[in-house]
């Protein structure tokens, strides 16, 4: 959503916010992950650099994920 992501070349209305998808993310705990990518952040798009803060936190979550799966810790 433009509202939570306003720094991408291609934003929704009504598309999902920040803390959707990371309860999705959350949600993922315990499946194999073997690879993730997070594209466009385009901070000409982002005065406020919001996308580039969700992004990281976004990018945090599912190096955890993996991390936490390779580490047993999948409960």
């Amino acid at each position: 959503d433009p509202a939570h992501a306003p720094g991408t070349g291609t934003p929704e209305a009504g598309g999902m916010t920040s803390r959707e998808l990371l309860e999705i993310l959350r949600g993922l705990r315990g499946l194999n992950i073997v690879g993730a990518d997070v594209v466009e952040v385009a901070p000409a798009y982002d005065h406020a650099e919001i996308t580039g803060i969700s992004a990281s936190h976004v990018t945090y979550d599912l190096i955890t994920l993996m991390a936490d799966l390779r580490a047993g810790k999948n409960a």
